[in-house]
């Protein structure tokens, strides 16, 4: 820690799936990053935080940041020795579903930093899936040590208080993308009524799941379904490249010649700034949405949207706006996703007088998190 003109400066490492080009995750760390600067100038000290990234280069060219490689460990050590505190978060970064190193890499960052002597924050992880009991100590002691912990569901929370972390120190807040600005400058989108004689622009986030594809095909024809109704331009949008581009390629494929009458389909390409593509989804009229942070995002810029679910975690962050998915990886029937979509298509203020008072309190918790870390790193470093 040190001063700059009497002004506190706190050097914050931040540890996350990041440099890897998933939008979502890259839209975790701009809310973050903005989040920490705005609260830091409410609260009259700077934030200089430290970026473990999978592209240190990439990272610092995006942001603007320092960033170090997350996978090296003496680069890690000399990060870690060299900040004032450690932010874990946010994101699914506390589960097994993607592999059985995903939580001992991110607990070990957590208890490296604690070993130190600095302070940890967890803000608004996603907790689980845990399918292994013998994850849950590294969980709990990395939690149980922390100088304050958050969660984006209360279904994280429970896990965690089954898990042993007491219910007394989780926080349940928003993700922060919910508080992600557009790009400076930047001003949303006339809504289709306002835009005469184009039809209505559905945003599409898909992602590859299932390993036979029966997922992808139902979402095809519930697609054709759709256009068979009211002619509609469909506009894919990859949130990982280049996976998702793949994918949504092979979807475009499936929809070749099946269209209806005045309907398109196209793919969005070269959008790496989350803040772009958060204004790329703020233009659409409604949204489908299987990542998490493509239905995010729409909630964010109050789009009206349908969840295909593959993850609780979809299911749990609709659940906070009082939603439900229309389908799921297993099961998706393709009028019955066309009457809904058409319904918002036709109807959005309806949709949006319904749910924009769950969105707008989102929106006005997403700081949370950043204002506690600041307020706790000044009173325990100012002593």
């Amino acid at each position: 820690m040190g001063t700059t003109a009497q002004t506190q400066v706190f050097r914050l490492l931040i540890s996350g799936y990041y440099g890897f080009h998933n939008s979502g995750d890259e839209a975790v760390l701009r809310s973050i990053l903005l989040a920490l600067e705005e609260q830091g100038r409410e609260q009259g000290v700077q934030i200089r935080p430290v970026v473990l990234s999978a592209d240190p280069a990439w990272t610092t060219r995006m942001y603007g940041v320092e960033a170090v490689p997350r996978m090296s460990p003496g680069s890690l050590l000399r990060a870690i020795r060299d900040c004032d505190g450690l932010i874990s978060g946010g994101g699914s970064l506390l589960q097994d579903a993607t592999g059985s190193l995903t939580i001992p890499y991110y607990t070990g960052i957590v208890k490296l930093a604690q070993w130190l002597g600095k302070p940890t924050f967890i803000y608004a992880q996603g907790i689980g899936p845990v399918g292994k009991r013998a994850m849950y100590p590294l969980i709990r002691s990395a939690m149980k040590r922390s100088a304050y912990v958050s969660v984006r569901d209360a279904e994280s929370a429970a896990l965690l208080g089954r898990i042993g972390v007491p219910a007394d120190r989780i926080e349940i807040v928003p993700d922060p993308v919910m508080g992600l600005p557009l790009p400076s400058g930047s001003a949303a989108a006339a809504p289709a009524a306002l835009r005469a004689g184009e039809p209505p622009l559905l945003g599409i986030s898909l992602r590859r799941w299932r390993g036979d594809g029966a997922d992808l095909a139902r979402a095809a024809d519930a697609l054709v379904a759709l256009s068979k109704r009211m002619p509609v331009r469909l506009r894919f949008l990859p949130f990982h490249t280049p996976s998702d581009a793949e994918t949504s390629g092979e979807v475009l494929e499936r929809l070749r010649g099946r269209l209806g009458d005045g309907s398109t389909a196209e793919l969005a390409e070269g959008i790496d700034d989350p803040q772009q593509m958060l204004l790329e989804v703020g233009r659409c009229d409604a949204l489908f949405g299987m990542r998490l942070h493509a239905l995010i995002y729409a909630a964010n810029q109050q789009v009206p949207m349908i969840g295909l679910s593959y993850d609780p975690k979809i299911d749990q962050f609709l659940l906070r706006l009082g939603l439900k998915a229309i389908g799921s990886t297993e099961r998706l029937d393709a009028e019955a996703f066309a009457e809904a979509a058409s319904s918002l298509l036709r109807q959005p203020a309806g949709w949006l007088a319904e749910h924009k008072p769950a969105i707008d309190l989102l929106k006005q918790q997403s700081q949370k998190p950043a204002q506690q870390i600041v307020q706790l790193l000044r009173y325990t470093l100012s002593r």
